[in-house]
């Protein structure tokens, strides 16, 4: 557990500049609100190539309890930072990471096939 913490501290300040920009179309910026303290984040995040423009792929590296995915899910959506532009996301929910796989473009399939889950999103 400690070693993951580490990796995410060392990692997401370059997650963060390069997050949501225009020309880095890999990350992307989740705003949510906390489940309990109603206070608003900014997550840097991947997102996964998928095959439907409509549905937006998001892979759970850390595991299908990430607190923010719990966030999304919870709320029942996010807006999403990408691309440079913000987008609105709607019925989120956890896939398995088989499911996850099959959405993915067929580049993707097999780091996303490794990870613990993934979170599906619908654009609005």
């Amino acid at each position: 557990m400690a070693e993951r913490a580490r990796i995410q501290t060392a990692f997401e300040p370059v997650a963060r500049a390069l997050a949501g920009k225009r020309w880095f179309p890999l990350w992307a910026v989740i705003h949510h609100r906390g489940r309990k303290s109603g206070t608003e984040f900014a997550t840097p995040i991947a997102v996964v190539p998928t095959s439907d423009r409509s549905i937006v792929l998001i892979g759970l590296p850390w595991g299908t309890t990430t607190n923010w995915a719990r966030n999304v899910v919870a709320a029942q959506g996010a807006d999403l930072t990408w691309k440079g532009r913000t987008i609105r996301t709607t019925d989120p929910r956890i896939v398995d990471p088989t499911e996850a796989a099959a959405l993915a473009r067929p580049a993707f399939r097999f780091i996303v096939k490794r990870m613990p889950g993934a979170i599906v999103l619908r654009t609005a």
